[in-house]
């Protein structure tokens, strides 16, 4: 459980409603059941968008679904997604959702891809959710309440020393030679268990960092609440709290430091 001094979040933040949890857990693994429908389907079809990265209809089905289901709960809450353009909201609360963070891996017929769906409120950062669909798992937590993996404590890993631990990352074609000689180095074993995978292997303790030089928030915005409840770290790689730093880093805390020195190249 993050720390009440924790910048990503107010001092005063209280517990986030668990019955709000609930609901975001259930509408992501909607969300993410939906998306089966054109996994390795012989009909999906993967267009372009202007910035030349893949959309599929399981994308645009998905996050047309998690909009439908808030404008019915939560009329008054903000949304931003991948694929829609913003709705604004009034009460102070903004959901975020990635209908699919790992179209590629989804594309090529991977099942390492995730549906995300954050809220942030007037404190910060309060529900985070990474859905597998294809893997059927789900890892999650709410400010106060503790990180969960399919209903089980999620508790990221012990791991002490850089030399032997675990880190992944979406791609290493984003990353400065310099970043990645540093860390290879340093003696990490490399992965590339990528895009929302890379992060809840990290809150479970299964990958000890997880690096992503280009974010959008999107991407990332569950990760700073599920990593501060699983006892981690997350920021961007100039060492900023929340998921607007435009790059992602996260750690079972104890290694968060020495990662960010590793990548100031």
């Amino acid at each position: 459980m993050p720390s009440p001094t924790d910048p990503a979040r107010s001092p005063a933040a209280p517990p986030v409603d668990k019955a709000l949890l609930d609901f975001a857990v259930d509408l992501a693994r909607e969300a993410g059941e939906s998306t089966l429908r054109w996994f390795l389907a012989r009909d999906l079809t993967v267009d372009s968008k202007a910035d030349g990265t893949p959309v599929t209809a399981a994308d645009r089905t998905a996050e047309r679904l998690v909009r439908s289901r808030l404008a019915e709960a939560f009329p008054d809450d903000g949304v931003l997604g991948e694929e829609e353009a913003e709705t604004a909201g009034a009460s102070g609360r903004r959901w975020i959702v990635d209908p699919i963070d790992g179209t590629k891996a989804f594309t090529r017929g991977v099942p390492l891809y995730s549906t995300l769906l954050a809220l942030d409120d007037e404190h910060g950062p309060a529900i985070g959710v990474i859905v597998l669909p294809a893997l059927r798992q789900a890892v999650y937590a709410g400010r106060g309440l503790g990180a969960w993996f399919d209903g089980e404590p999620a508790r990221v890993s012990d791991t002490s020393a850089v030399d032997g631990a675990y880190l992944t990352t979406s791609s290493y074609s984003h990353w400065p030679d310099p970043d990645l000689l540093a860390v290879k180095h340093a003696g990490f074993h490399l992965r590339t268990w990528g895009d929302g995978y890379g992060y809840a292997l990290v809150a479970t303790g299964r990958a000890d960092a997880m690096v992503d030089h280009v974010v959008e928030v999107y991407d990332v915005a569950p990760m700073p609440v599920i990593m501060g409840e699983a006892g981690g770290r997350f920021t961007s790689l100039d060492g900023r709290p929340g998921a607007a730093g435009g790059s992602g880093v996260a750690t079972n805390g104890a290694l968060h430091d020495e990662v960010l020195g590793l990548l100031e190249g």
